[in-house]
């Protein structure tokens, strides 16, 4: 029998998905503490309650992933749900407890909300809302509860290499509920630019590299990178310089201002889009040092890429706009909120590392980036739109429904 699926959705418990995700504003659990575990304990309980087939994964030291299984009848395609438990600390600048769960008319609130526990949530109570409403899905449904995305995917990295997998997948991370097709591969770069220091009487022949780091930084912020597949993936082409010193010598000695600063040290980020690389990236970033150096005779400039020591990089994510998943992620997000659903790169979260990069290069997974929040991510007082993370729920269900060939 065919679902009713305007039915369906109507259904949906409003209160219960608001106390559910509350439930896991109010664990702590910052990235790399005993917090994460215990949320991905609560996880895997609460799936069990279900009827899942849920468990504990070992990811590294007494990191655990939550993931759960609902197994379809047979025939149907399989679709696996990914996000992660772990948060960024709390900064200053909070007016409401950030582990209180708060909700009032408009909002939820709280730490790793946004980033991305609404997410979380959204998925899990997608599939409560279905068994709860006596539906059967064809096809298994997937849902992982990740650790250590903060730490560049290594709870996914952890899941995928112990067999979890299927045939699609969506990522939960913040869009707004927007459809992003792509996002950006992520590097770290350090620039050092090695001057000639003079005492200020005689400047004029000095090469000083605190002004050519001042010089440099536009240039480099308003880079993009050569290779690019279309004007589209150029689009999330970015170069940021964050970080600057300057001073006399590698030590950045700053008790002798009367001198020209000798020696300047600057580090940023670059993004880069599918079909780029590092590589290219880096060569792009030393022509602009070749430059700098023409423009400032006796500059030495050079750059090289700094790596997080047995961390994994946040690869590239690319998925085309016609394929399955896709089409069918429109098609529910029309029907909940009767309009055209936002769909391609966009910013800002094309400039954004997601774990659907680890799919897309370990496993050729087809999948889609998609979850509520994303306005008010990482800032005081973070906080998801009741309306954009109930209607997620609802759209994450017609998903279900339409991949997994759910049955009455």
């Amino acid at each position: 029998m065919t679902v009713d699926t305007t039915a369906l959705v109507k259904r949906l418990d409003e209160k219960a998905c608001l106390d559910f995700l509350s439930a896991m504003v109010k664990h702590k659990s910052y990235s790399q503490t005993d917090g994460e575990r215990k949320l991905a304990e609560f996880m895997a309980t609460s799936m069990r309650g279900l009827g899942l087939d849920a468990e504990l994964q070992p990811v590294e030291g007494t990191r655990v992933n939550a993931i759960g299984r609902w197994r379809g009848a047979g025939a149907g395609s399989s679709l696996l749900f990914n996000g992660h438990l772990d948060t960024n600390p709390v900064t200053e600048g909070w007016t409401v407890d950030p582990w209180g769960g708060l909700v009032d008319d408009k909002f939820i609130y709280g730490i790793g909300v946004s980033n991305m526990k609404a997410g979380d949530a959204a998925y899990y109570c997608a599939v409560k809302t279905l068994i709860d409403s006596g539906v059967r899905l064809n096809g298994d449904v997937v849902l992982t509860f990740v650790v250590g995305e903060l730490q560049g995917g290594v709870g996914t990295l952890a899941a995928i290499r112990q067999g979890v997998r299927a045939d699609y997948f969506i990522n939960s991370e913040p869009t707004d509920l927007k459809a992003l097709t792509m996002h950006a591969e992520a590097a770290t770069f350090i620039i050092e630019l090695v001057g000639n220091t003079r005492h200020l009487s005689k400047r004029e022949e000095a090469v000083d590299a605190l002004v050519a780091a001042c010089d440099l930084v536009p240039r480099l912020n308003a880079l993009t990178f050569s290779g690019a597949r279309s004007e589209e993936h150029r689009s999330i082409n970015r170069c940021h310089v964050g970080v600057m010193h300057a001073a006399l010598g590698r030590e950045l000695a700053e008790w002798r201002p009367p001198q020209v600063a000798d020696y300047a040290r600057l580090k940023g980020s670059v993004r880069y889009a599918p079909g780029q690389t590092e590589a290219g990236a880096f060569a792009d970033l030393r022509k602009v040092l070749d430059e700098q150096e023409r423009r400032f005779p006796g500059l030495k400039a050079t750059v090289t890429p700094e790596r997080a020591t047995g961390r994994p990089v946040m690869p590239a994510f690319e998925v085309a706009k016609d394929a399955r998943i896709v089409t069918s992620l429109n098609a529910a997000y029309q029907a909940v909120r009767g309009e055209p659903q936002p769909t391609g790169a966009l910013p800002p979260p094309a400039y954004y590392g997601t774990d659907a990069g680890h799919f897309f290069r370990e496993l050729g997974m087809e999948g889609i980036v998609c979850g509520p929040g994303g306005r008010y991510n990482t800032m005081p007082d973070e906080r998801v739109d009741i309306a954009d993370y109930l209607d997620m729920i609802r759209i994450y269900m017609l998903v279900m429904l339409d991949i997994c060939q759910g049955v009455a």
